[in-house]
């Protein structure tokens, strides 16, 4: 009888995309495992998930808003549902382990799974644990990390040190350069700039490179721009007809194996899932660390690439001011 494995987590990329390297891996190791992820309704996992050909179920669950809102009246509601709904999944799919990815959904089912004796398995991207992932590592079997000393958030007799997933398709990037130009209708010739802001998109990024596209299609730059869903309309409408020749630009961005290909330098925030795709692509790289996560861990992040000359990391409050003229200067040395 086939193994069943429930993956949890999601919400943004840097929690989905390593949930899909592990179901793929997976599936390598066991081709008749049996995978369910389980997400967050309305959240981005609904969609790409089932693109990458799995199953999902989603729980009517949300996060506490950091600021004031009369919905943070109705989160101890949620949470309760959640776990019901949660309890329910896990009756009805009878998983033989749970794995955890971080995202809204990924407390309750785990929790669920481990109050019903279930393995419960962590994996934990970032260099900071979050208070749900800490909690739930008194309970989780094993906790797999990518970054030292993190027995300061849980119990070190369960640590396993294995790095970040990433796709494997990011793997031997240089031999699909020629593809990736066809797709992207690049210029053979002209450095490719590659911005990602993140899945969602990064405001202080966007604002950055909208000020400074006028140089980087005055030096013969071309331009691959994921801006964000919510971004996107107002960023097309300010960019001319002549500029979308050289600016190439996307809500969203599905193959982003041919994207790091393309690229000669990569703008990008610096979350764990982003710094270890970085590393795989082996590309120049600027890096802004977004301010609105917990200990700052994206800086933390960042630095682990500058200390070894990786990658040059720009504050985000710097960032309008600076972007422009770092991203000239890294291409002119390139020269």
């Amino acid at each position: 009888m086939s193994k069943k494995i429930i993956i949890s987590g999601g919400g943004t990329g840097g929690h989905i995309f390593p949930a899909i390297a592990i179901a793929n891996a997976l599936k390598q190791l066991e081709k008749d495992i049996d995978i369910l992820f389980v997400g967050a309704q309305g959240r981005m996992e609904m969609e790409k998930i089932p693109a990458a050909g799995y199953r999902i179920i989603g729980l009517s669950v949300a996060g506490l808003q950091r600021r004031l809102s009369w919905q943070n009246l109705l989160f101890p509601f949620r949470v309760l549902h959640s776990l019901q709904q949660a309890s329910q999944i896990i009756e009805a799919y009878q998983p033989d382990a749970v794995a955890g990815v971080g995202g809204y959904a990924s407390w309750p089912v785990l929790e669920m799974a481990a109050r019903k004796k279930i393995p419960v398995v962590i994996q934990e991207q970032n260099s900071y644990a979050g208070l749900a992932n800490r909690l739930l590592g008194k309970k989780a079997s094993k906790i797999f990390v990518a970054y030292d000393g993190m027995e300061k958030y849980f119990p070190k007799e369960k640590i396993i040190k294995t790095g970040n997933p990433v796709r494997q398709d990011l793997v031997n990037l240089q031999e699909k350069k020629n593809e990736a130009m066809k797709y992207f209708n690049l210029t053979a010739g002209e450095k490719v700039i590659l911005v990602i802001g993140g899945s969602l998109g990064a405001r202080t990024i966007n604002q950055a490179i909208a000020g400074g596209v006028h140089r980087i299609i005055e030096a013969s730059y071309q331009l691959i721009w994921q801006c964000g869903k919510i971004y996107y309309e107002e960023i097309k409408k300010n960019l001319s007809a002549d500029m979308l020749s050289q600016v190439h630009l996307y809500d969203f961005i599905s193959r982003m194996d041919l994207a790091y290909a393309a690229a000669d330098v990569i703008v990008s925030r610096a979350g764990a899932g982003s710094i270890a795709e970085l590393c795989m692509a082996g590309k120049p790289a600027i890096l802004i660390p977004s301010p609105n996560v917990a200990e700052d861990h994206q800086t933390r992040n960042a630095m682990a690439l500058a200390d070894k000359q990786a990658a040059v990391v720009i504050k985000d409050e710097e960032a309008i001011e600076k972007l422009p003229s770092a991203l000239l200067q890294l291409l002119d040395d390139k020269e």
